[in-house]
């Protein structure tokens, strides 16, 4: 009914660049936010980056703030993140979300509505 695909991933090396791809498919639903998400082995997953559908607010967590850049296109309903100079820590699994509703606490995964299969992403040193 809804779908959310990503790609993109794969291995890269510390200090290039990669961008990861979100497309939505499916029947029509509200965006109040979509969002990136990772989850490495043994942790929990953490937020992103997100982006609010009314002005296109972005919000980034520390770890990627100045190096990863959140953006979307309606046209092509696709959600994008920009990983610029990737570091070996950001090694996950990505995943995109969308939550359909007004919700203030953006950055917390347990809020979100969709959930895409993720797309493995690998930095090297």
């Amino acid at each position: 009914q809804v779908q959310l695909v990503e790609s993109g991933g794969g291995l890269v090396q510390a200090g290039a660049s990669l961008r990861l791809s979100c497309a939505a498919s499916g029947r029509t639903f509200s965006k109040y936010a979509m969002g990136w998400f990772r989850q490495a082995p043994g942790k929990e997953r953490e937020f992103v980056a997100i982006i609010i559908r009314s002005g296109g607010r972005t919000y980034y967590a520390d770890s990627v703030k100045g190096r990863f850049t959140i953006s979307r296109d309606n046209a092509k309903n696709t959600m994008y993140l920009q990983m610029n100079s990737p570091k070996p820590e950001d090694t996950a699994v990505y995943y995109c979300a969308v939550r359909s509703d007004y919700v203030f606490e953006t950055s917390n995964p347990r809020v979100y509505d969709y959930w895409g299969q993720g797309t493995q992403v690998t930095v090297s040193s």
